[in-house]
């Protein structure tokens, strides 16, 4: 469980990467005045910022468990029990629920570029806004299990 919550971001990308290889397919082929790249260039960033983001604060995330581990001298099954806080609670479901949600409105972002009648390109920048807000809520996410973990670390 420990593993899976920590590894979050991996599914997320793909899913992510699914989801807006639709949005991107279906708005840009009936907009006319937004290219492909527009849209494409949004989701390229916002897709490395998430990936970077994982990258840089997985492992400093895993080493300070593992200070913590050494430091409260847990054996292996212990330290999974009392880890597990750290990666999972009320509020870091809060940040996956909003993660969630803004994936689905990607998704529906997409959808109703294909549904509509005249192509709009607003919809761009509902999508930019959507993935920024994305790459927040993970931060926001990481900051938040950092901020714990060393707070317990410091104790």
């Amino acid at each position: 469980m420990l593993r899976t919550k920590v590894l979050f971001a991996k599914p997320l990308l793909r899913l992510l990467m699914g989801v807006l290889m639709v949005c991107i397919g279906s708005v840009a082929a009936h907009a006319q005045t937004c290219a492909r790249g527009d849209f494409e260039a949004i989701v390229d960033d916002a897709v490395e910022a998430l990936r970077q983001l994982n990258a840089d604060n997985k492992p400093v995330f895993q080493e300070l468990l593992r200070t913590l581990r050494e430091k409260r001298g847990w054996e292996h099954d212990v330290y999974l029990r009392e880890a597990a806080p750290f990666v999972q609670d009320e509020k870091i479901d809060a940040y996956d629920q909003r993660s969630q949600d803004l994936l689905t409105d990607i998704a529906n972002l997409g959808e109703e570029g294909t549904n509509a009648a005249t192509p709009d390109c607003t919809l761009l920048v509902e999508l930019r806004n959507h993935m920024q807000a994305l790459v927040t809520a993970q931060k926001d996410k990481w900051n938040y299990m950092f901020t714990k973990l060393r707070n317990e670390i410091d104790k």
